[in-house]
């Protein structure tokens, strides 16, 4: 990764992805910026000491989203012809939902500032959101004459539902961390000094449980979005024969007949 990343690891497991333009709000401007992310799920997928994510930004902003300067001047994302136009979304900021919502390790979003535009959708990625009392939102594509171009349609109503949705992304309104709150955005507001602790620690009590179980659990429920009740109780079915073989569904029971704390391994 080249920088607009960094990446530092707990000793219960925790990646926390921290983006680091503050300059810049932590805008996504570039292409190797945005192919970071793919990197990182890669080295995640790779890497089973990993247990859980949380993603946040350096300075005062989570993400301001694109670079507008960079529209006026028909740069970037805005270069060429629409055919280029496509494939540069196709081939950059697209491969962040694409890698980040399919990563089977739970991500929690930590929301310290601005989410704009593409820095909302970012949040949607994740499977769980906290933010600060500083934290505020927009999905303001339409305000700039653009729709959102990052699965920020697919995302958004099926994080809040489809009539919240419309109206957030038809107006382009900005909103704060208790709206976002109550819209069931966000799982919980929290004041800003507290938004790491809180996030880590919740990030902790994931990590806590069987590591092999927890992706099960989380792909489960997320295809089972899309899947019929026959469909899903398949699915179920099938994990629950691969979580019964492991040898932490046997700690976990032998720990709790024996009333004591259990020593997982992840495996």
């Amino acid at each position: 990764m080249s920088g607009y990343l960094l990446y530092d690891q707990t000793a219960e497991g925790v990646a926390v992805v921290t983006m680091n333009r503050p300059e810049e709000r932590n805008a996504l401007t570039e292409e190797h910026q945005m192919l970071e992310f793919v990197e990182l799920c890669a080295r995640i997928r790779r890497d089973r000491s990993v247990k859980a994510l949380v993603l946040t930004g350096a300075g005062s902003a989570f993400s301001a989203g694109g670079n507008l300067k960079n529209m006026r001047d028909k740069k970037g994302f805005s270069a060429g012809q629409p055919a280029d136009i496509r494939d540069a979304y196709r081939n950059g900021i697209q491969q962040i939902p694409l890698a980040l919502y399919e990563l089977d390790v739970p991500t929690i979003a930590a929301v310290n500032g601005p989410a704009i535009g593409a820095g909302m959708d970012l949040t949607c990625m994740c499977d769980i959101r906290i933010a600060s009392e500083r934290a505020s939102f927009a999905s303001s594509f339409v305000k700039l004459g653009i729709v959102p171009g990052d699965g920020g349609a697919w995302l958004l109503a099926r994080t809040i539902g489809q009539p919240k949705a419309m109206e957030l992304m038809l107006t382009g309104d900005t909103f704060d961390a208790a709206r976002a709150l109550e819209l069931g955005l966000v799982s919980r507001v929290v004041p800003h000094d507290e938004l790491m602790p809180q996030a880590l620690a919740l990030a902790g009590r994931i990590a806590a449980n069987p590591a092999r179980t927890v992706r099960l659990t989380k792909r489960l429920l997320r295809e089972s979005d899309h899947m019929s009740l026959a469909t899903s109780l398949e699915m179920a079915a099938a994990y629950q024969a691969l979580a019964h073989y492991t040898p932490d569904h046997d700690e976990a029971v032998l720990a709790f007949l024996e009333k004591r704390k259990p020593a997982f391994t992840g495996r």
